[in-house]
């Protein structure tokens, strides 16, 4: 795990001690991540989607391949991730708003949070 303060890149499934820090660190309830849909790793953490983001790129991923959401854990798998975040407003990909509208890449964020993030579940 790569980190930068209150941020980590998440490789491979993350401890939920670590997960429930970060979810405290900032806003009680959900932490912001950025997930790259092609090298398979989370920016986890942050006040802003933009310095996880931050973090990915530096650590050579693509822009273009860069999704942010929220997680909430304890709402369980069908209400854990929220798919928004300023950094998708992208008109020349088609993505004209906060929310991640095209259907394949949402499925993406949401099989790569399930692995490395998490499904829902409470915080211990």
């Amino acid at each position: 795990m790569s980190e930068a303060p209150g941020i980590v890149i998440v490789r491979e499934r993350i401890d939920a001690a670590e997960l429930a820090r970060l979810v405290l660190l900032y806003f009680e309830d959900m932490v912001k991540y950025v997930v790259d849909v092609e090298r398979d790793v989370v920016g986890l953490g942050g006040e802003m989607h933009a310095d996880a983001e931050q973090l990915l790129l530096e650590d050579g991923s693509r822009q273009v391949d860069l999704w942010g959401a929220n997680y909430y854990p304890g709402r369980g798998p069908d209400g854990c991730v929220e798919y928004t975040a300023l950094i998708n407003v992208r008109p020349a990909a088609e993505n004209r708003s906060m929310e991640i509208q095209d259907p394949a890449v949402r499925d993406r964020v949401r099989d790569l949070t399930s692995a490395l993030v998490g499904e829902g579940e409470p915080l211990p």
